[in-house]
């Protein structure tokens, strides 16, 4: 089964995983012994935890060793992640963690057969004899009287030794080496409640402009001319004078012609305009209150007369 870095598997791992950062936890051992930092997390296509590499240097990057989970207990409140049964010595035996492509079975099983109690580890692991000279994991491991009840009955029976086999191999096989037990592994979440202030545009309303026509009547006055015609009749001056022979002519029919013009009122409409309206919006600001009751988790501890010792670090109840 392949195995990624945490980051890989997860870039927002850091936003999801309770426990935080697990980058740059100090590893220590048996005896309270520091022996490195934690570089990194292996995981399997799963996401399961599988492996801490850790750095064995101190002022500058040495040498990368491979910590199954389930052979670690982590301390989130002294950011220590402690490696149950190891020693220094033990830890500096490890096979070397140097390039995540390089990681196979094979690899795998030498890193296995050093963590598997001796009784347990398979004939198919050949480890090096600075490996084979060093105690087992499990030597310096404190073993309670349950434990020891259970050894002394497993010594009864003849021992039995598993096999592991490439194509068949799951990593529940060494559940000792990747399960996270509860007693070395356990959270108590505590819950508080905060306040999210969000703001959600709604409609609260409409203005609708238009516009229609009314009608009016409207009265102008217009001067026109209008021509007529006058007819005098006088008696001139020289009435009762003969005029010469031939000078009086008697025609019949004579017509005068005289055109007579008139003007008339012509009335048409044109359009203009008369003013405008402008629409626009402005905002106003304001300053609203709620208020809500907020529920928080506080820890209760009971204990019967068995010191306690607190390392959490609280956060201030005010920060929301």
């Amino acid at each position: 089964m392949a195995l990624l870095k945490l980051e890989d598997f997860d870039p927002n791992y850091r936003d999801t995983f309770e426990g935080g950062d697990l980058k740059g936890l100090s590893v220590y051992a048996e005896g309270d012994e520091k022996i490195g930092t934690v570089s990194d997390v292996l995981v399997d296509e799963q996401g399961n935890f599988r492996y801490f590499i850790v750095d064995l240097g101190f002022w500058i990057f040495g040498k990368k060793v491979l910590l199954p989970v389930g052979r670690s207990r982590i301390d989130y409140g002294a950011d220590r992640v402690y490696a149950i049964g190891m020693t220094r010595e033990q830890a500096d035996h490890l096979p070397e963690f140097s390039n995540l492509e390089k990681i196979d079975y094979d690899y795998e099983e030498q890193v296995r057969g050093v963590y598997r109690p001796a009784a347990t580890r398979s004939t198919m692991v050949d480890t090096s004899a600075s490996l084979e000279s060093s105690a087992p994991l499990e030597a310096s491991a404190p073993l309670d009287t349950a434990s020891m009840a259970g050894m002394s009955a497993m010594a009864a029976q003849p021992a039995v030794t598993p096999t592991y086999n490439r194509d068949t191999y799951d990593y529940q096989q060494d559940a000792s080496l990747y399960d996270l037990d509860e007693q070395n592994h356990q959270t108590l979440k505590l819950y508080q409640e905060r306040l999210v202030a969000n703001k959600q545009r709604v409609k609260s309303g409409e203005v609708a402009i238009g516009k229609h026509v009314e009608t009016e009547t409207a009265t102008v006055a217009v001067p026109v001319e209008k021509e007529r015609v006058i007819i005098e009749r006088v008696t001139p001056a020289d009435a009762g004078r003969a005029v010469r022979p031939g000078e009086a002519t008697f025609r019949e029919g004579e017509v005068a012609h005289v055109e007579i013009y008139e003007e008339q009122a012509s009335v048409q409409k044109e359009a203009f305009v008369r003013e405008e309206v402008r629409v626009s919006k402005e905002v106003e600001q304001k300053t609203v209150e709620t208020q809500e009751t907020l529920r928080r988790e506080e820890l209760d501890v009971n204990t019967t007369d068995t010191p306690i010792v607190d390392t959490s670090k609280r956060l201030p109840n005010d920060r929301i």
